[in-house]
């Protein structure tokens, strides 16, 4: 088959390898459709280490060729967070922080490919009328529903989400589908400022000079927002998202942080009161959920897609993300084109 493998920091070839076999308890899939996400991205340069070689890529849907509980043709999304189902953690409902467990694309082998495997228990029928040209999205967008569940946002809450890539639109309409409200984008980009608002952000703002007073004007006698939704990755943003919080507010840390140390005004996280909320992948139950607020039209995935490129062409994606194209939001592989 045809796989992109990672060979070393920034360099992925397109190589034949062997169809993987499948234990009793596992899925053999044909991938369609492959989304692009930032962790790749960090793996692909190097902020993340992975044994190489390695296939890449956990935003992946297709369908089942063997294997499972469910029939051969079934289109299914994988959740990429595998788990041991005997640990504490498991036991205890927390399957996502395995620490037996581990991330398919990071620790083993990927979707960057013609086939894969999964555990079955991680494999989601997907309905049929879900184009499979959106599908890969709901991966990503169940780490935002998990954040946002455990961050709690009540109906009448401020939410500013900081970084409008595709986690922060999709935290942007999560938000309003939980009641938020205002809900404020923020980000140095005018058309995704744009775009932010069509999905649904009752205001967007730069990241300029005014941006507090901005907030402030907004959110009254609050004093700030309820919750800040970090959706870049930067402690310097993390450091104003302190600033922008109100007192006895929440923050929501959500970007990975590959920095190992940095400065943030640490007197007034504690003299805010301010709860920080941190989330890692999905929980399984999360997948359904998401899979309804697509098929519902709760969340329009869409949008948020704006290239569409072969698989044999992770490079030219790969460098498009890379080089911080400004008109780049969503990248999905075709396996098929």
């Amino acid at each position: 088959m045809q796989a992109m493998v990672l060979t070393a920091p920034r360099e992925v070839a397109n190589q034949k390898v062997k169809v993987p076999d499948i234990s009793s308890d596992e899925t053999l899939i044909k991938v369609t459709k492959s989304g692009i996400c930032g962790t790749d991205l960090k793996i692909f340069q190097g902020g993340i280490p992975v044994n190489y070689p390695r296939i890449l890529g956990h935003e992946s849907v297709g369908e089942v060729v063997s294997g499972g509980d469910l029939a051969p043709g079934t289109p299914i999304i994988v959740d990429p967070a595998y788990y041991c189902g005997a640990c504490y953690n498991c036991r205890d409902g927390q399957s996502h922080l395995c620490p037996n467990g581990g991330l398919i694309g990071r620790d083993v082998e990927g979707g960057f490919a013609d086939f894969m495997v999964a555990p079955s228990r991680n494999i989601h029928a997907l309905p049929n009328n879900l184009k499979s040209e959106i599908a890969p999205l709901i991966q990503p967008m169940t780490t935002c529903l998990h954040a946002q569940r455990k961050a709690k946002i009540f109906p009448g809450e401020a939410v500013l989400v900081y970084g409008l890539g595709v986690t922060g639109l999709l935290h942007v309409q999560l938000a309003k589908a939980h009641g938020a409200y205002p809900v404020i984008g923020v980000t140095r980009s005018k058309w995704k400022r744009e775009l932010a608002e069509d999905l649904g952000a009752d205001f967007t703002f730069a990241p300029n000079e005014n941006l507090k007073s901005d907030v402030l004007k907004v959110t009254g006698e609050k004093g700030g927002v309820d919750l800040v939704i970090e959706s870049v990755g930067q402690l310097s943003i993390l450091a104003e998202a302190i600033e922008l919080v109100r007192l006895g507010g929440r923050i929501l840390p959500f970007g990975i942080y590959t920095q190992t140390k940095g400065e943030l005004p640490f007197y007034n996280l504690y003299f805010k009161e301010i709860q920080v909320v941190n989330a890692r992948v999905a929980k399984p139950e999360d997948y359904p959920a998401s899979i309804d607020f697509v098929q519902r039209g709760v969340v329009d995935l869409k949008p948020l897609i704006t290239h569409t490129l072969g698989l044999n062409q992770i490079n030219k994606a790969l460098d498009m993300l890379d080089g911080g194209d400004s008109n780049c939001i969503k990248i999905i592989l075709d396996h098929d084109g």
